[in-house]
């Protein structure tokens, strides 16, 4: 069969995981082998009602007394206790921060190769896999050996779509033979986020700004044209350098991946690393002085002027209609 692993936070579902499921179960129906799934934690166990939508025949739900939150060695020897035991041909995972981490530990702890950010896998006795490299500029053709094959898939490459028609679930309980040093590394106190605020990878619609927003005052349009268009407020790497944003808002390589129906880019360039965050974006607009920016080439609309008059203009704009 083919495994795939589900990344959630307390029983609350990253969508990527069924971008992945996707992927899996076109894979899966190649090989004429049944899609199944896992969910670490009792908390996920409501998740489960979910996936057969998407082809999972079957959940293996992993119980442990100290798997109420996130811990990568525990979730990673968890897998490998699954290997063990059910024996699938290949474990898939979505190329989230946690399955990257999860899987690298699987296949560190198992010394087997691990294809990371797959857009495409082609079964075989050897799998080819077509995966992202150099922050998203360069896709490469690798193949990949081992018993199971290790692999997340790349996110907002491949649409989530559900299964023509949706079976039956069976549900197998685990109980893999966890120690102390499988929690050694796991997450201890959270700092929550407002609760009013727009979390900046769910958001619809995201305003951007770069180095040309100029300070942190300078944020204040953006974060009035977010507010009303019930968006989230994301920037560059240049303004966190500069400390005008926290990292939390950060969008690109070492940022937040976004994919929102429109990303409105304000005195960005469009260096690759910010360009690998925001790619997955329905539209871009951008607001520009530069024409030549390299992030206009990649955008849908473009408006060549000083955003300090053109976002508050399009503020403006907005309160007009709202009071119409």
């Amino acid at each position: 069969m083919i495994l795939g692993l589900i990344d959630h936070d307390r029983g609350t579902l990253n969508r990527i995981s069924l971008e992945m499921l996707t992927l899996g179960r076109d894979l899966a129906n190649r090989l004429s082998l049944p899609l199944e799934a896992v969910l670490i934690g009792e908390n996920a166990r409501a998740l489960a009602d979910d996936l057969p939508a998407y082809g999972v025949s079957k959940v293996h739900l992993v119980r442990h007394e100290r798997l109420d939150d996130y811990a990568p060695e525990a979730w990673a020897q968890s897998l490998i206790h699954l290997i063990e035991t059910e024996q699938p041909q290949a474990i898939l995972a979505p190329g989230t921060e946690r399955g990257n981490e999860v899987m690298a530990h699987v296949g560190a702890k198992t010394d087997l190769p691990l294809a990371a950010n797959c857009t495409d896998v082609q079964p075989g006795d050897v799998y080819q896999v077509t995966r992202t490299r150099w922050g998203g500029s360069l896709l490469e053709e690798a193949h990949l050996h081992g018993s199971p094959r290790l692999l997340t898939i790349a996110p907002y490459v491949i649409p989530a779509e559900e299964a023509p028609a949706a079976g039956e679930l069976s549900l197998n309980t685990v109980t893999p033979p966890l120690q102390d040093k499988d929690f050694r590394v796991r997450i201890t106190a959270r700092v929550e986020a407002a609760k009013d605020k727009v979390s900046l990878t769910d958001a619809r619609i995201v305003v951007g700004g770069g180095r040309g927003v100029g300070s942190t005052a300078g944020f204040e349009s953006l974060e009035e044209l977010a507010a009303l268009l019930n968006g989230a407020v994301g920037c560059s790497r240049a303004v966190t350098n500069e400390g005008w944003r926290p990292h939390a808002d950060q969008v690109g390589q070492t940022g937040a991946r976004i994919a929102p129906d429109i990303y409105i880019a304000c005195g960005i360039s469009g260096a690759i690393q910010h360009m690998v965050g925001c790619k997955g974006s329905k539209n871009i607009l951008v607001i520009n002085t530069d024409p030549e920016a390299p992030i206009i080439a990649k955008a849908d609309y473009a408006v060549i002027g000083d955003l300090h008059q053109v976002v508050p203009a399009i503020s403006e704009e907005l309160r007009k209609l709202r009071n119409a």
